[in-house]
C-alpha cells in the first residue's frame, strides 16, 4: 500500500482512493500513479515513466505521457495550473508531492 497526502494506492488490488473515494482509473493511469506515488517526494524522469508504464525505451513524443497525466490529474482533482499532488519539474520530470503545498494567506495592513 502506498500513501501520500490523501491518496492511497493498493498495487495488489489495483485500486486507488483520494480522500476515501475510490478512483476509476484505467490500466495506464493506475500504472502512472503507481510509478509516481511509489517514489513520492522523488523526481521521476519522463524516460523512467515511459520505460516503467509503457515498457519502451524508444519514444519520439511525450504526448502519450502528457495526455495520460492530464487524465490522471483530472481524476485526482489536481489543478494542472497549480498542482498540489503531481508537479512538473520543467526539463527534468515529475514528482508526487508528499505534503500539500502551503496556501498563502493575505494579511491586511495594520
Amino acid at each position: 500500500m502506498f500513501t501520500a497526502q490523501d491518496v492511497r494506492l493498493d498495487p495488489t488490488g489495483r485500486r486507488a482512493w483520494r480522500a476515501g473515494t475510490e478512483l476509476g482509473l484505467t490500466r495506464k493511469e493506475f500504472d502512472l500513479l503507481q510509478a509516481l506515488i511509489s517514489r513520492a517526494g522523488e523526481l521521476v524522469t519522463r524516460e523512467e515513466l515511459m520505460r516503467e508504464v509503457w515498457h519502451t525505451d524508444f519514444w519520439s513524443s511525450s504526448k502519450t505521457l502528457d495526455v495520460h497525466l492530464g487524465w490522471l490529474r483530472r481524476k485526482l482533482g489536481d489543478d494542472p495550473r497549480n498542482p498540489g499532488l503531481i508537479t512538473t519539474i520543467r526539463g527534468r520530470g515529475l514528482r508526487f508531492e508528499t505534503v500539500e503545498p502551503a496556501t498563502e494567506s493575505i494579511v491586511g495592513a495594520s
